[in-house]
């Protein structure tokens, strides 16, 4: 029961942080007026900070794993992908206290990177019939919502910026 939970809550870390996002700026409702930087903000920090420092412990530390999890072979490309991961996290963990330029720089990483990634994600789907849920579940999902969502945000936050005196 208790291991059954544990698996639970870690394969969907992702999907949990996002929601997390999502709901933290409706209760703390930021008094800058400016929402949409609110929502990039906890969404870079809990979705994407805290999602690829999970990703990219578990593609280093446990590389077969998550190999499994993706349903690829293990391969010392888990490594190169885990730092990158782990890369990506902290720079978006350090954007939350940061400028709404700074965020900007980390929104093209991840619109750039995630872009990638869904590209190769449906390059197995239709090749080789990978439906793991690595490859083509919420993680999916989630890849596809950040790349259309975050630069919304941002282009919403500088239209709100660019009004405030």
């Amino acid at each position: 029961m208790i291991a059954s939970l544990i698996r639970l809550i870690v394969t969907n870390i992702p999907l949990f942080m996002f929601i997390l996002a999502l709901i933290i700026p409706l209760i703390k409702k930021r008094k800058s007026g400016n929402s949409a930087e609110s929502y990039l903000s906890w969404l870079l920090l809990l979705s994407i900070g805290v999602t690829s420092l999970w990703a990219g412990l578990y593609h280093t530390i446990w590389p077969a794993t998550a190999a499994e999890f993706i349903g690829w072979q293990s391969s010392p490309f888990q490594f190169e992908m885990g730092m990158s991961d782990i890369a990506l996290g902290i720079v978006a963990i350090v954007s939350f206290w940061r400028s709404l330029e700074f965020k900007s720089a980390v929104v093209m990483w991840v619109s750039i990177e995630f872009a990638g990634l869904i590209y190769g994600h449906f390059h197995q789907l239709s090749t080789t019939g990978d439906h793991h849920a690595g490859n083509a579940g919420i993680l999916l999902g989630l890849t596809i919502v950040h790349v259309i969502l975050l630069p919304l945000l941002l282009i919403s936050a500088y239209k709100k910026w660019r009004k405030e005196p």
